[in-house]
C-alpha cells in the first residue's frame, strides 16, 4: 500500500451545485456593467506589478534587494538583465492603463507608442530615486536607536519599503500613469499599513517609523528632514462639490509639511494648512490650522483628581 497516497473522506461527495445558472448570471451582470461604462480592455495587473516593483529593489540593491552572493565583476551584468526584464514588464502594464484611459490609443500599438517615452523617462530617473533612498535610509538609521546597521534599515523597516514604492509610483503619476502608479503604492499599503497616495511630493532624508496606519494624500508637500511615526493622518478637511452635488476632483487640499517637522503617533492633521520649519506636532493631536515655525503642538492637558470608594461617578 502506497503510504503517500490520499483517498477523499467520505465526507467530501460530490455535489451538483447547478452552477450554470449562477455563472449565466454573473456573465449578465457583468457584461451589462462593462457596456454602461463603455470597459473593453485590460487593466494592469496588479501581481505583475509586484514582480516589477521586485525588480526595481533588486535593481536599485543588488546586494540587499537582489542576490547576496552576486560577484563585484557581476554586480552590473545583473543590472542590466535586470533592469531590461524589470522595464519590458512595467511597459506592459503602463501600455495597458494608456489603451484603457486614452480612447485614442485603444488600439495596444499605438499605446505603446505613448508607453516607451513615459517608461524610458522613469528609468533615467532610477539614478535620483537611489540617492533620495539613501537619504531616507540614513535618516531612518540616524532617527531610530534600535537600529544597528543602515543595512537593518534597508531590508527590514516598513517604512523604507513604503517609501521605495512612493519613490517609483511619483515619478509614474507625474508622468501620466496615475493608474499603475495607484496600483504600486496600494502593493505597498497591503504590505506595510503605510497609505501615501503617488501624487504626494515628498522630499530628501524622509523618515516613517513603524508606520502602521499612516496615510498620506494626494496633494500633501513634505520637506526635507520629515519624520512621522504610526497612524498619522495627512489628509483632507473637507471635499468640495459642484452644483450636481459630485465631488470635485483635483484641487490642493492636503497639508503642507515644511523641513524638520517631527509628527508623533496618531497626530491628524487636516486641509490645505501649513506646519513651520522645526516644528514638532505632539501624539494624537487634532490640527486643522496651520502654525509657525519653531512651533509645539500637543494636546490639552488632562485634568488629574483623585477619588475614593467611587466618588466622582
Amino acid at each position: 500500500m502506497n503510504p503517500f497516497k490520499t483517498r477523499t473522506p467520505a465526507s467530501a461527495e460530490i455535489v451538483n451545485w447547478t452552477l450554470a445558472p449562477i455563472v449565466a448570471e454573473l456573465r449578465e451582470k457583468r457584461v451589462k456593467d462593462r457596456e454602461g461604462r463603455g470597459v473593453s480592455v485590460k487593466l494592469p495587473s496588479r501581481k505583475a506589478l509586484a514582480r516589477v516593483m521586485e525588480g526595481f529593489g533588486a535593481i536599485l540593491y543588488p546586494l540587499r534587494l537582489g542576490h547576496c552572493e552576486l560577484t563585484p565583476e557581476g554586480v552590473d551584468f545583473f543590472i542590466g538583465h535586470t533592469l531590461d526584464l524589470t522595464l519590458t514588464a512595467l511597459l506592459k502594464q503602463v501600455r495597458l492603463e494608456f489603451a484603457f484611459s486614452n480612447p485614442e490609443a485603444a488600439a495596444l500599438e499605438s499605446a505603446a507608442e505613448l508607453a516607451v517615452p513615459a517608461v524610458s523617462a522613469l528609468a533615467k530617473e532610477l539614478p535620483k530615486i537611489r540617492a533620495l533612498l539613501d537619504t531616507d535610509i540614513r535618516a531612518a538609521y540616524a532617527g531610530d536607536p534600535a537600529a544597528r546597521s543602515i543595512d537593518e534599515v534597508l531590508i527590514c523597516y516598513p517604512g523604507v519599503v513604503a517609501v521605495m514604492h512612493h519613490r517609483i509610483a511619483h515619478e509614474l503619476y507625474k508622468l501620466g500613469a496615475p493608474l499603475v502608479a495607484r496600483m504600486i503604492s496600494e502593493i505597498a499599503h497591503s504590505q506595510t499599513g503605510v497609505d501615501i497616495h503617488p501624487g504626494a511630493t515628498v522630499d530628501e532624508s524622509f523618515f516613517i517609523d513603524h508606520g502602521t496606519g499612516v496615510v498620506i494624500g494626494e496633494t500633501a508637500v513634505i520637506g526635507r528632514n520629515v519624520r512621522i511615526y504610526q497612524a498619522v493622518t495627512l489628509g483632507a478637511k473637507r471635499f468640495e462639490t459642484d452644483a450636481a452635488g459630485n465631488l470635485v476632483k483635483g484641487g490642493a487640499r492636503h497639508p503642507i509639511v515644511e523641513d524638520d517637522v517631527v509628527i508623533y503617533a496618531g497626530a491628524t492633521i487636516l486641509g490645505r494648512v501649513t506646519i513651520g520649519r522645526g516644528s514638532s506636532i505632539g501624539g494624537n493631536v487634532w490640527l486643522t490650522r496651520s502654525v509657525p515655525p519653531g512651533s509645539f503642538i500637543s494636546q490639552a492637558q488632562a485634568r488629574s483628581e483623585q477619588f475614593h470608594d467611587g466618588a466622582g461617578i
